[in-house]
């Protein structure tokens, strides 16, 4: 059933409801998605289903390549807060504290809690990337560190 609206792919019996959400969620406006949960090594649940275009007529398969964005800020929010039950991270106090190269361009003073909240005023990076930069931890880092805010930092979300 690959490419249609049922969900293709493999469940175990125990995650069965999981297989009846996912389905169920292409009656709600989801035009296509994937999901696949491992549980202590073993992979239990992975499906796909729907299309990949808004106009319903490439089939989304195995494997379709899907944006996946703000996938860490949960595991982002666990780690700091961790760190700040630990002792070891202050949001109140500058990035910079951490990580010394972020003040530049005038970010000197942005708290921790500004930039994971969205408000320290940079939201992306000005300049074109050069391929597979996403995946150059310098790169990213340096071009980040440099980057001059958006907007006054602490002003606004984005």
């Amino acid at each position: 059933m690959a490419g249609t609206d049922v969900p293709a792919g493999e469940s175990s019996r125990r995650f069965a409801r999981v297989r009846q959400v996912f389905a169920d969620s292409f009656g709600t406006g989801e035009v296509g998605a994937s999901v696949a949960v491992t549980l202590d090594g073993e992979l239990v649940v992975d499906l796909y289903g729907g299309r990949r275009d808004a106009a319903r007529t490439l089939p989304w398969g195995r494997d379709t390549i899907a944006n996946v964005y703000s996938t860490t800020k949960g595991i982002t929010a666990i780690c700091a807060n961790r760190l700040i039950e630990a002792g070891k991270l202050d949001v109140d106090a500058p990035v910079a504290t951490y990580w010394p190269e972020f003040a530049q361009a005038g970010k000197g003073t942005i708290p921790v809690r500004w930039l994971l909240s969205h408000r320290a005023g940079v939201p992306a990076l000005r300049k074109q990337l050069p391929p597979g930069a996403l995946y150059d931890w310098k790169y990213m880092t340096e071009a980040l560190a440099a980057e001059a805010p958006f907007w006054e930092p602490g002003t606004a979300h984005g």
